[in-house]
């Protein structure tokens, strides 16, 4: 595996795990999800038939996966993945989730962001903020 830094190290399992894991943590996902997806990315990459992949196609393929089974974990690993520098790329990352056919909740997960809810807050906002003056 070429890493970004041009380093080569060999692929390593349980790292590819290890950091899904991390995302997942305290997610409601069926017992055996994660090894199926490391199961399914590591596939994949031996799918290519090649000696050596960029770590950055492994990022992308995680990324890929856990937006289809977790919006929240997805969130989390895409945030280190793509070492999301401030809040506003964080949000960023939400609006282009949320705004795709992907941002939909997945069986058995709540919305990540009620619109509705976030206009309440505004609202609220700008009128305490109106009163204050």
């Amino acid at each position: 595996m070429i890493k970004k830094d041009g380093r080569r190290e060999e692929f390593d399992r349980e790292k590819l795990f290890s950091g899904i894991r991390k995302a997942c943590e305290k997610r409601p996902m069926p017992t055996g999800t994660i090894e199926k997806l490391v199961e399914n990315i590591e596939a994949d990459l031996y799918g290519l038939g090649k000696t050596e992949i960029h770590s950055s196609h492994i990022g992308k393929a995680v990324v890929s996966k856990l937006s289809e089974i977790d919006h929240i974990a997805y969130i989390r690993f895409a945030s280190v993945y793509y070492e999301f520098s401030d809040i506003a790329v964080l949000k960023q990352a939400v609006d282009t989730l949320m705004d795709s056919k992907l941002g939909a909740p997945l069986d058995g997960q709540l919305t990540l962001i009620d619109a509705a809810e976030i206009a309440r807050q505004r609202r609220r906002s700008k009128q305490r903020h109106h009163d204050g003056k």
